[in-house]
């Protein structure tokens, strides 16, 4: 499992003053711990996850052993941030220890909820912007980033044994599991990571009314986020949707490309 949005979202924070780069960062470095541990940690993962879910019981008090898990205090204190999303990370970082494959898009979804949406949850925290409607919208956006990191990561994410492309889907475009370990993407793995760019790009859609309804920071910060998306599906895009031999990361330009319309959208 991946943090949605990991590759732009540190860059996001740059921007920000320091108020906000704080707490961004500090949520930034427990979802990466917590990712870590679930996918390279020796050793019985799921009682290290076990561990820092009693570590993170004790941030609010200031009282974490873990330096990661210290840095949410002031998050929580300044904010009244509830441990709750920091606790679906960690079980996103669960289910990967025996959930190898999702059936569904919508199945995938659900995985998202727990990996993906938490993060969203915590930088609208962060903002002072939550609301129902903007939370929905959230939610869609991170599941985009989620799929947009997935496709970006499907060899490496192949090697350690796990498929995030939804088997009605592989089956669809006649992909074998075989197929994401090859060197390079055949003709049907390429329809198939274009058939999820689609669905990558609608849910960021989502992200035009979020912005919108932003001021502030919040709008640049959150603006950001979206603009990355879309921009790594446009460098999936450029490589011939081949995400096995080639890296797509987004190039700088795509992304301003991206987020200047949303900046300016009313």
């Amino acid at each position: 499992m991946e943090l949605a949005g990991s590759e732009n979202f540190p860059v996001a924070s740059r921007l920000l003053p320091r108020r906000y780069r704080t707490h961004l960062l500090a949520i930034y470095g427990f979802a990466r711990l917590a990712d870590t541990i679930g996918d390279e940690a020796r050793g019985n993962r799921l009682a290290q996850l076990d561990w820092l879910e009693a570590d993170l019981e004790r941030a609010p008090a200031g009282a974490a052993a873990h330096p990661l898990v210290r840095r949410l205090t002031p998050l929580i204190d300044e904010l009244g941030v509830p441990l709750a999303p920091f606790r679906a990370l960690i079980a996103a970082n669960r289910v990967d220890q025996h959930r190898t494959r999702y059936e569904t898009f919508d199945d995938l979804l659900g995985y998202c909820a727990l990996s993906a949406a938490p993060v969203g949850h915590l930088v609208l925290a962060v903002f002072r912007a939550t609301t129902p409607e903007r939370t929905a919208w959230s939610d869609a956006v991170c599941a985009g980033l989620q799929v947009v990191e997935h496709l970006q990561d499907i060899g490496e994410d192949a090697r350690r044994g796990r498929v995030y492309v939804p088997v009605a889907d592989q089956r669809q475009f006649g992909v074998e599991v075989s197929d994401l370990h090859a060197p390079t993407a055949s003709g049907a793995l390429r329809r198939l990571v274009a058939f999820e760019c689609d669905r990558a790009r609608a849910l960021l859609g989502s992200g035009r009314p979020l912005v919108a309804s932003l001021r502030g920071w919040a709008r640049v910060a959150i603006a950001g986020y979206v603009a990355g998306g879309e921009a790594s599906l446009d460098a999936i895009a450029a490589a011939g949707y081949d995400v096995l031999a080639h890296q797509c990361t987004p190039r700088p330009r795509r992304l301003v490309a991206h987020a200047a319309p949303l900046l300016v959208h009313r």
